[in-house]
């Protein structure tokens, strides 16, 4: 053993020890329980944990889902983006969000517009004024780093919808 291991081979008197307790039976070759996380975190079970999670809320953070699973976020964005296909993008932006109410009511009222103005449309449309009477200030809550959201591969992006906060102008104040 000391022609292999050299300095780092045991001494003559921890092997005769470990041989005595070996034949009493307190000693096995099977390698005693450590401390610490198994070789391997990437099963099943995890990637079935992650996936749940992913699903319930799709603006999970990696460190999130390391923090309650006691694993790496390395593991978690391996198992994230090899096992279950996934990456994070961000939201793509629409410039407005109509519900169908509002949608139906666009359409309702161009249909009244075109009944009103009948076959006259060069003449009404000669008459119409249009103006901004409104300061209209971008309000974005979330930037786009936090609305980025875990999809598979070849799903289409979600939609940000731009906020807008409207304030009453001068014009108003004095027409009004």
């Amino acid at each position: 053993m000391v022609s292999v291991l050299q300095e780092s081979a045991p001494s003559y008197t921890m092997v005769k020890k470990w041989a005595r307790l070996f034949q009493q039976g307190r000693e096995s070759c099977e390698d005693d329980p450590r401390p610490g996380r198994p070789v391997t975190v990437v099963t099943e079970e995890n990637v079935r944990k992650i996936e749940k999670l992913v699903l319930a809320d799709r603006r999970i953070k990696l460190w999130q889902i390391a923090e309650e699973l006691q694993i790496s976020k390395e593991r978690v964005g391996e198992i994230i983006h090899e096992h279950m296909n996934m990456r994070k993008i961000s939201a793509r932006w629409v410039p407005k969000m109509l519900t169908p109410f509002d949608k139906q009511r666009r359409l309702q009222t161009s249909k009244d517009f075109l009944e009103l103005v009948g076959d006259n449309i060069d003449e009404i449309c000669d008459r119409i004024v249009t103006v901004d009477e409104t300061w209209v200030r971008q309000y974005d809550p979330e930037s786009k780093q936090e609305s980025m959201q875990w999809t598979k591969k070849g799903e289409r992006p979600p939609k940000k919808f731009k906020v807008q906060s409207r304030h009453r102008s001068l014009w108003r104040q004095f027409l009004g």
